[in-house]
């Protein structure tokens, strides 16, 4: 018997890498998205038989899962990868930490109360909240499997960018802090993605303003040569090696892990640097800094170590190069709509 997977929020650039992979495994697949339009959109673009969809207008209303649940018995495997991820909120607790929260327990809340028949859960979680922003710049400190974002709700309130790492951190506690207390009947595994980089799943889905994580690469095509280096650090993963790690933590018999996907570090000299060497019709157009330089910069950040993640996930990450190219060879030969 097929097996049918719920993926919440299939409309992100990550849930659509996941459901491709899944269809392409003959999984049946259920996606929630927020309306009618959202869902034949998703129908056409994945074409495919095995997809249909169910609307969830709000993931932070509580019982926003329970009607999808309900109309399909057939779902063994939940993967949670609605939560909003931008930087443009107004109101920090509002837009960001209660929205992230609160769908994290509806959704885990509804298959406990109203699929019991599923047993493994999968929640996207992010390396936002493994890492505390204050210790990034601290090339002693060491973040891993086991390490926390510390920043508190008070101080995740107080700028978008805090406000998105403990809308993580305390979205992934939520759930942490759910099969403690409430001891459901399924396990859950969390997925930890660093800067998320690589092609979208579609080329029809590339737009004038990407995901926040694409939209970091896509700014390098707006530099003009004499502009300085972009000062952007962090560790970084590629889109396909993410969906994979998502159809790993429910197909392996593992439970409460946490996959922590980074492939590495990179700063905005390493970008140039690949660009001036791979990416032809971009050379003479943008900065060239300091060829090289990248190892010094990213030698002073904290370490990121995940070799347990690399022992369960079985397949080497995909490396800066390739999916710095694969990322802009695609938005270059596409018309942007």
């Amino acid at each position: 018997m097929t097996t049918t997977v719920f993926v919440s929020g299939a409309t992100g650039f990550i849930a659509q890498h996941i459901v491709k992979s899944l269809l392409l495994k003959s999984y049946n697949v259920v996606g929630s998205v927020r309306s009618v339009s959202k869902g034949e959109h998703l129908k056409s673009l994945f074409n495919s038989s095995q997809f249909t969809f169910e609307v969830v207008e709000d993931v932070q209303k509580a019982g926003a899962f329970d009607d999808a649940l309900k109309k399909h018995p057939e779902v063994t495997v939940f993967l949670h990868t609605a939560s909003p991820f931008h930087y443009n909120a107004t109101n920090v607790e509002e837009e960001l930490l209660k929205p992230a929260v609160n769908g994290t327990k509806n959704a885990l809340a509804a298959i406990k109360n109203f699929a019991p028949q599923v047993k493994r859960v999968v929640v996207t979680s992010s390396y936002a909240a493994v890492s505390t922003a204050s210790k990034e710049t601290d090339p002693n400190h060491t973040n891993n499997e086991d390490t926390w974002n510390e920043t508190t709700w008070e101080e995740s309130k107080t700028n978008n960018r805090l406000g998105y790492r403990g809308s993580k951190t305390f979205a992934e506690k939520a759930a942490w802090d759910f099969v403690k207390d409430e001891k459901p009947n399924f396990t859950i595994n969390y997925v930890n993605p660093s800067f998320v980089f690589g092609p979208q799943a579609y080329d029809s889905e590339l737009k004038e303003s990407l995901n926040t994580s694409s939209e970091i690469l896509n700014g390098f095509l707006k530099l003009t040569p004499e502009l300085p280096v972009p000062e952007v650090v962090g560790g970084y993963v590629d889109v396909r090696d993410v969906a994979k790690a998502h159809l790993v933590a429910f197909e392996k018999d593992i439970a409460n892990e946490r996959l922590l996907m980074n492939a590495g570090r990179f700063c905005g000299q390493d970008i140039l640097d690949i660009i001036n060497k791979d990416v032809k019709s971009l050379q003479g157009k943008v900065p060239v800094g300091e060829p090289g330089k990248g190892k010094e910069i990213n030698g002073k950040m904290c370490k990121i170590v995940n070799d347990k993640t690399k022992a369960i996930l079985g397949f080497p990450l995909i490396d800066l190069e390739t999916t710095v190219v694969d990322s802009l060879t695609q938005i270059l030969n596409k018309p942007r709509l």
